[in-house]
């Protein structure tokens, strides 16, 4: 198993993971309150001024998975690859719009969660459960793409093995995650997420600088990347790919990085984290910095091409990261960039699995089967329901194929998609009714399943006779969602069957910030 361990990047790599580990069980004592109380272990007390939030959520959205799977992207087809950078300065301005809101309407009638608003805005319990059910679903394969990207960098270290001997190290690790993140909530990532930003700035400013001069700078890089892309869809023009967007995936890539902003804080993880800052204003000042991620984010995937220009081939593009960085660092330095993705998958799933836990308590079992759970029951039900959300997430890379659960997690996006209408409309008016929005719901959810399995990612939609394009189905399913939802919100309303909303107008103008 060890025989081709690169020894010194190992050490390394363990001291990282050792000292975040550390960090992990301390953090319960930092900003100390009543763990046993859902919104302290679940949301740290709602305590998280601006600058631990800009940390937390960028440690939350910028993952282990996005430093793996966006160069790979861009590895395997090129320009289309950054259709992330787009996508994440889309969202900041629809977050500074809409997240104070919910944080607001959160904070004055203690919501958890994002199904906790959807169960007083609609008075309709069936939509909650359909909320809650669908975040957690969608979050799972998402928990386990994180482990993806820690095994492609424990595998880089020269781990090997047959069976669940394969599996050990990364077992090792997530069982630590879930020992500190069952101990100390949401304060583990929140302060773990400090180093690991650090971290990946680091190993990001070291390769866009160290890498380009190994390889006779941009120029050269792009070159070869371009000769190599002209070469691999010579043959294949179906499936373009190349320096520039073929003019057949414009429409994909708009649509693409539109529906992956509008879905991304559909998530309970996104939501968690916001949820958890101390006030609106917090999360309007972090909606202004936060793109210094996409910066970022666009230089990751500067790390696709760069595997090109170093001549680097793998018949899997998830594993180009690990092999630049071993072919172009020294053995230290990779333990030390080896370590900051790990620990990107880390933070994000501590973050997903008490999202998770939170969801399933509040939404489905307390509202389903227990309303009169007490905190503390209510917690420690939490607790053990984010140890089996990791559990299961690391059976899944035991027995799922990679594939499969990257196809998961793509189809999670579309079903993340439709619970946007009852959120967010819900943060605005009173029109839309819970049955219509449920109704909305199940049409898209059905809907946006079956074409993503009969015709992929994209629909081709004519909107105009000689006007044909490709358009991402999460979009399409949700315009299929709106409109039976405003159908049946009419008749509804016309019916006078609205239900009750505890809610009111002024639940969500800003309120005093909590004491940080």
């Amino acid at each position: 198993m060890t025989s081709h361990l690169n020894w010194t990047a190992t050490y390394v790599f363990v001291g990282f993971f050792a000292v975040v580990t550390i960090l992990g069980f301390a953090a319960g004592r930092w900003r100390a309150g009543d763990l046993d109380e859902l919104h302290e272990w679940g949301l740290g007390g709602r305590r998280f001024g601006a600058w631990v939030t800009w940390f937390l959520l960028g440690g939350d959205l910028y993952t282990a998975y996005t430093v793996i799977a966006v160069p790979a992207l861009v590895y395997a087809l090129g320009a289309f690859g950054y259709f992330a950078v787009p996508y994440t300065i889309i969202v900041y301005p629809f977050i500074f719009l809409t997240m104070p809101r919910l944080w607001n309407v959160a904070h004055k009638h203690g919501y958890i969660t994002g199904a906790d608003f959807i169960r007083a805005r609609y008075g309709n319990a069936p939509l909650e459960w359909a909320v809650a059910f669908t975040g957690i679903l969608a979050t799972m394969p998402y928990i386990a793409l994180q482990l993806v990207g820690m095994e492609k960098v424990i595998e880089g270290l020269g781990f090997a093995g047959t069976g669940l001997m394969a599996h050990l190290p990364l077992t090792i690790a997530f069982v630590v995650l879930a020992l500190y993140t069952y101990s100390s909530g949401l304060r583990a990532p929140a302060l773990i997420a400090f180093v690991k930003d650090i971290m990946i700035y680091i190993f990001i400013i070291a390769a866009i600088i160290i890498i380009p001069m190994k390889l006779g700078g941009y120029g050269a890089i792009f070159t070869n990347a371009g000769k190599f892309y002209a070469g691999a869809f010579a043959a294949n023009p179906k499936y373009p790919g190349g320096m520039i967007l073929h003019p057949a995936q414009i429409a994909p890539f708009i649509t693409l990085a539109l529906g992956s902003a509008m879905a991304l804080f559909m998530y309970p993880h996104a939501q968690t984290g916001t949820l958890a800052a101390n006030s609106s204003n917090s999360i309007r000042r972090n909606a202004i910095v936060l793109p210094a991620y996409s910066l970022v984010l666009g230089l990751i995937a500067l790390l696709g091409f760069m595997g090109h220009a170093a001549g680097i081939k793998v018949a899997n593009p998830q594993d180009i990261v690990p092999q630049l960085v071993l072919k172009m660092f020294p053995s230290w330095f990779v333990g030390f960039c080896f370590a900051a993705i790990a620990i990107g998958a880390l933070v994000p799933a501590a973050i997903m699995s008490i999202a998770a836990a939170n969801t399933f308590t509040r939404n489905i079992w307390r509202s389903a089967v227990n309303p009169n759970l007490p905190g503390p029951e209510e917690a420690s039900m939490a607790k053990l329901v984010s140890l089996i959300v990791k559990l299961g997430a690391l059976l899944a890379i035991f027995f799922m194929p990679t594939l499969y659960a990257i196809n998961l997690q793509l189809l999670g996006g579309v079903w993340i998609l439709q619970i946007f209408p009852a959120i967010i409309f819900g943060l605005y008016t009173r029109w839309f009714s819970g049955w219509g929005l449920l109704a909305g719901w199940a049409v898209g959810m059905v809907y946006g399943t079956i074409i993503s399995h009969v015709g992929g990612a994209w629909v081709p939609v004519s909107v105009a006779p000689f006007l044909h394009m490709g358009v991402y189905n999460g979009l399409t399913a949700l315009v299929a969602n709106v409109l039976v939802a405003a159908v049946i919100s009419a008749v509804t309303g016309a019916m006078g069957q609205a239900a009750p909303d505890a809610t009111k107008a002024g639940d969500f103008d800003d309120a005093p910030a909590l004491n940080s």
